[in-house]
């Protein structure tokens, strides 16, 4: 059995990951270490291997080479209690959308051994969180895009796991949501969570997030506090700084009115 997860082991130590997908590098020997409880932003153009390095991270995709250790145990090693501290909430991943709202939740608590009794407060005050109390006994195929973002949330948090991860997690989400989701997220952190969100937000990495990573081309260009890496800069300069790529155009002759 793996001992409790203790602030001075990393909550995430990534080393050397390596994924290929033919003669596409898409992970290149990337190394990372997030601190336990701290609020992690993982940031990087289309392309940059993000997903594909949280696929390795929470046990959805093998490396090729490297290692990835949850509160110091091997998920690949040691799958199942890794896994038990990951709440996941992975980009393109189908859910059973045959389920109804509450069940599919009912049924994420259930793969993770919960007992029913608690199951069903658990279900009922995550379904009042994301505003879908009154979408409980819906299919979730008959969700929409920003529903059904909300309830994968709610199965990635509820056995109360020790890791959050999150790819895009306020994509097609209302504001009202979001905020709610957010001020969640921040007491996640304060009690000794960590969470880990991988985004395409600047501003919302910054306003987050104390700790952030810049990616590109499978590789880290630069880790810290997010105040480490901007640099006194924006994290929109910086990011724009490190990865190239910016133009400055009016566009074709043909699109501008005249």
């Amino acid at each position: 059995m793996a001992s409790a997860p203790t602030a001075s082991v990393p909550a995430l130590e990534l080393a050397g990951l390596l994924k290929a997908f033919g003669n596409t590098v898409a992970v290149d020997r990337l190394s990372l270490t997030v601190p336990t409880g701290s609020f992690y932003g993982l940031v990087g153009p289309n392309g940059a291997g993000k997903t594909t390095t949280l696929s390795m991270a929470t046990g959805l995709l093998r490396p090729d080479a490297g290692t990835a250790a949850v509160h110091g145990v091997d998920v690949w090693s040691d799958p199942v209690a890794a896994k038990a501290m990951i709440g996941n909430l992975a980009d393109g991943i189908r859910l059973f959308d045959r389920l109804t709202g509450e069940q599919l939740i009912t049924y994420s608590g259930m793969m993770f051994g919960l007992p029913r009794e608690e199951l069903a407060g658990r279900t009922a005050d995550l379904l009042e969180l994301m505003d879908l109390t009154a979408a409980a006994g819906t299919p979730v195929a008959d969700y929409s895009a920003g529903m059904t973002k909300k309830i994968a949330l709610a199965c990635a948090l509820v056995h109360a796991p020790r890791l959050l991860v999150l790819d895009e997690p306020f994509e097609s989400v209302d504001p009202v949501s979001a905020a709610n989701i957010e001020d969640v997220l921040r007491g996640y952190t304060a009690s000794g969570g960590t969470v880990i969100v991988s985004s395409h937000s600047m501003d919302l990495v910054q306003r987050m997030c104390d700790h952030v990573a810049i990616i590109a081309a499978g590789r880290v260009l630069v880790a810290g506090t997010v105040d480490e890496v901007r640099a006194g800069a924006t994290l929109q300069d910086r990011f724009l700084e490190l990865v190239g790529g910016r133009t400055h155009t009016e566009g074709p002759a043909w699109l501008r009115q005249s």
